[in-house]
């Protein structure tokens, strides 16, 4: 039974040079008939598998940028996801939005459509280094921005941050969280980058010419973003998140949780019943399959036991409570510790796991090398 639902809308009025979602130029596009077959294929979905949708905790807009859809667009599509996702159970519906997209008209048409929550890629606020990765606002956007979807009745703001950024120096990265942190919102997130293929900053490494941050610069800057944070309050409940009491983000728990949630829209991704499953990515395949009333699923995968254990691992060391010991023996029968007796004992030894009677977790050490920690979880049957 899915607990969330994610909706792609992949348009863009500019392409970040770091991005690697599925995600087209907004003009010339068939925005209006997409919103349509998104319509469509959750009018599919629902009615086929309706155990699925009984009670639905959250949903999140990504993408691509929702905010590059107009307001009449963007009513349409939330009447649409009224229609067919039961809303009696959300909690929390997510929009991310880029800061110079949101108008007062279209935080109005968010409120009124259930969005309860707004995700801002802000990711620096350095004008050289916004250029440099491909944005186009300003930081008067995001100041203003802000003070406007609070006044319109937004409480529950986040914005992602980014280090680790070509040419980025850690002057710049104490700055941008200094100013950051001066807005006093309930959560951020903060990303090392990561060179993805088919991204505008892959062709440049290839060709020798993308200059980034040593990874004891990046380690530094990684320490520096959990020491700002504890000092203002906020809470690090997953490697790369941080808010206020009450404020963390209950859809992404949904995926570190290795929980189930479905997924709508051209390139997006989902987990239902035990299987893994993906999207056509391009438009017309996409929109083709939904016009001819089947599912416009191009992969899938049933999960295996040993796949459902080692996701329960690597997914849910992400979040500062690791992983409980009572959750991982009800979902399978077992204590960690006899399917996973050397590797947790050796990262223990390490000082890279805390182990105790609740469960176990990644220790202070251990967040600066996760992905190695979690690589140990493949490793054994």
């Amino acid at each position: 039974m899915a607990r969330g639902v994610y909706i792609h809308i992949p348009f863009c009025h500019q392409i970040c040079n770091y991005c690697d979602f599925n995600k087209f130029y907004f003009k010339h596009q068939p925005v209006d008939e997409y919103i349509e077959a998104l319509g469509q294929e959750m009018a599919l979905a629902t009615a086929k598998y309706p155990e699925h949708f009984r009670h639905i905790d959250t949903i999140f807009l990504g993408g691509g940028t929702p905010t590059a859809l107009s307001p009449k667009q963007l009513d349409k599509l939330l009447t649409l996801i009224q229609t067919y996702i039961p809303m009696k159970s959300v909690t929390e519906f997510t929009s991310e939005a880029n800061p110079d997209e949101l108008s007062a008209d279209k935080l109005q048409v968010l409120l009124d459509g259930g969005v309860n929550r707004l995700s801002m890629g802000v990711q620096s606020f350095d004008q050289e280094l916004l250029q440099k990765i491909g944005r186009t606002h300003s930081n008067e956007h995001v100041y203003e921005t802000i003070a406007l979807a609070k006044k319109i009745g937004f409480q529950n703001i986040s914005i992602d941050l980014m280090y680790g950024l070509p040419g980025q120096t850690m002057a710049q990265w104490k700055d941008s969280l200094e100013k950051g942190l001066a807005l006093d919102l309930p959560h951020f997130s903060a990303y090392s980058l990561i060179v993805e293929p088919k991204t505008i900053f892959y062709n440049q490494y290839a060709k020798g010419k993308l200059h980034l941050p040593t990874e004891d610069l990046e380690a530094d800057m990684y320490d520096v973003l959990m020491q700002q944070m504890e000092l203002h309050g906020l809470q690090q409940y997953e490697i790369s998140n941080f808010a206020k009491s009450g404020f963390e983000s209950g859809h992404n728990k949904i995926y570190w949780d290795n929980d189930e949630y479905a997924g709508f829209g051209a390139g997006a991704h989902g987990y239902l019943a035990g299987v893994r499953y993906s999207n056509h990515g391009p438009l017309k395949k996409y929109m083709d399959a939904v016009l001819t009333g089947e599912l416009p699923i191009v992969q899938q995968h049933t999960v295996t036991q040993t796949e459902k254990r080692e996701e329960q691992m690597f997914l849910g060391l992400r979040k500062t409570e690791g992983v409980v010991h009572k959750i991982y023996e009800e979902k399978f029968q077992a204590p960690m510790t006899v399917h996973y007796p050397t590797v947790i004992e050796n990262l223990v030894a390490k000082g890279l796991l805390e182990h105790d009677h609740k469960g176990i977790r990644l220790t202070r050490k251990g967040r600066f090398v996760g992905n190695e920690v979690f690589q140990q979880f493949l490793l054994e049957d």
